[in-house]
């Protein structure tokens, strides 16, 4: 399981009529693959909600999501396990499909929730728009296989 934690000032997703929104905090694109497990989503949503990636009064970053008050915006995207090895057009292979993808993905928020954080979605398997405005930038990706980060 992948997740690119962008820090932004604000993001937004759009998927017609639908809409959601933040301000400070992560924005979390979710990448799950066939071989992701219910561990890989409960160790990556604890890791990135002790994760210090925000500056403390003397610029140092050294606090975290809770200490700011961040709120999370997590967008599934199955993309993150594009292969591009071989041709031009990437091949998707190794995405999860519908059914387990989204039950990591609902798994993986909940427990974020469970660490006391603010989580709004994107909508699952839709076509969406996604604002992010990346704060510093800080754009880091985390990733857990067989229940262990890497």
């Amino acid at each position: 399981m992948r997740v690119v934690l962008q820090r932004v000032s604000s993001s937004t997703v759009i998927s017609n009529e639908l809409f959601n929104e933040i301000g400070k905090g992560y924005c979390l694109l979710v990448g799950v693959s066939n071989d992701s497990t219910e561990a890989d989503a409960i160790k990556l949503a604890e890791k990135i909600a002790a994760s210090r990636n925000f500056e403390d009064k003397d610029g140092k970053i050294n606090l975290s999501i809770k200490d700011v008050g961040g709120e999370i915006l997590s967008i599934s995207q199955f993309t993150l396990y594009a292969e591009t090895k071989k041709g031009n057009r990437p091949s998707f292979t190794k995405a999860a499909g519908r059914e387990h993808a989204d039950k990591l993905y609902k798994l993986f928020n909940e427990k974020l929730e469970a660490q006391g954080l603010t989580v709004k979605t994107g909508f699952f398997g839709e076509m969406m728009h996604v604002n992010i405005n990346n704060d510093g930038p800080i754009t880091i990706l985390y990733e857990s296989e067989n229940g262990k980060i890497k």
